[in-house]
């Protein structure tokens, strides 16, 4: 079963496999790296590690425009369907929600959680990562969190793929990443929330050094709008 991974820039990722298609945190408009336009943007489901703007990105018109099922924490899912989503499915940590062709598995990350509109904070809540099985893989997205020892459960899952965030300041910077990688066993390691604004701007190539010099997993540096096969 082929897979193919896409990144936008930040956050952002795009699973296809065979006719089923997952964004992940879709943050394009507003997003100095993306390379393409939000309305150039397709999927049945989507999933949010949490309620920050540049994670929700344009979920909203990307699920109303293709009926997607939004998968998130419960608040933020609640919020979303108030919007006008139809089909927003909110859990929490420990528990698996099925979509077409996978399944993600909510898993603790340390970080905060609202969605900030002109009259406020809203859709107040707990972050998450995400384990996804889709395509055949495993595929941990870490969403923003900072290290914590408690990857080392998440390590039991299998992971085929792990992406993090590299960028320090709001999340783990290259040296705690790493060390989360070293707890995680992924076959391969994706960087990701680094260099979209001035307080993340990190080298990646840094990132994968202490990676590869310290672990058994192979980093794979994704420039934004490539497309690589998992």
């Amino acid at each position: 079963m082929s897979l193919t991974l896409t990144y936008f820039g930040h956050s952002a990722f795009r699973l296809e496999s065979g006719e089923n298609t997952v964004l992940i945190d879709p943050f394009i408009t507003g997003n100095p790296s993306a390379t393409v336009s939000a309305d150039e943007v397709n999927a049945e489901t989507i999933i949010l590690t949490h309620a920050h703007n540049d994670h929700v990105g344009d979920t909203l018109e990307i699920a109303k425009r293709n009926n997607a099922t939004v998968i998130a924490t419960a608040e933020l899912a609640g919020w979303i369907g108030s919007q006008g989503v139809e089909n927003a499915i909110g859990a929490n940590h420990g528990g698996t929600v099925r979509f077409a062709g996978g399944s993600t598995k909510f898993v603790p990350a340390w970080h905060t959680s609202s969605y900030t509109t002109p009259d406020g904070a809203v859709a107040p809540g707990v972050p998450a990562g995400h384990v996804v099985r889709f395509g055949g893989k495993t595929i941990y997205f870490a969403g923003d969190t900072c290290l914590f020892l408690d990857m080392q459960l998440i390590a039991d899952e299998g992971l085929d793929v792990a992406v993090l965030p590299i960028g320090d300041h709001f999340t783990m910077g290259i040296d705690d990443a790493a060390r989360a990688a070293g707890i995680l066993k992924a076959t391969t390691v994706i960087p990701c929330h680094y260099n979209t604004f001035p307080p993340i701007e990190q080298d990646p190539a840094a990132f994968r050094q202490a990676v590869e010099s310290s672990t058994d997993s192979t980093v794979v540096i994704m420039e934004p709008g490539v497309s690589t096969s998992l």
